[in-house]
């Protein structure tokens, strides 16, 4: 049996880079912040995501640098060899097949200053 599963919860990085496919695929990639909390302080993780089709057209439409979301997704890594060095590298990313949006930044601040906590 195999299992590639990863769900997160984070703040986005910056607003989405969306491309779109003469075949009509659209992919949109985003960073997503995530706290490790250690025993002094937060300490963000930065992942990066990449989105497809419908769910890529959600992102590019509603998702902004700050936004708190939730995805579900698998783990996958892109390979490339440096152009000038021609050292291959390799980088994780997240395969996104869920995507929830859980509120902006400004939205949760707006709520705090009410009396209401993020949880």
């Amino acid at each position: 049996m195999s299992l590639n599963i990863v769900t997160l919860v984070g703040r986005v990085g910056g607003d989405p880079d969306v491309k779109y496919f003469e075949s009509g695929a659209v992919v949109c990639k985003l960073t997503l912040a995530v706290n490790r909390r250690t025993r002094r302080t937060d300490e963000p993780d930065w992942f990066n995501l990449e989105i497809w089709d419908k769910t890529a057209e959600i992102a590019a439409n509603y998702v902004r640098k700050g936004n708190l979301i939730g995805v579900k997704g698998a783990l996958k890594f892109e390979y490339w060899e440096d152009r000038n060095t021609g050292v291959r590298r390799s980088k994780p990313v997240i395969r996104v097949y869920e995507l929830e949006l859980l509120g902006s930044k400004r939205d949760n601040e707006s709520m705090a200053e009410s009396g209401y906590e993020e949880f």
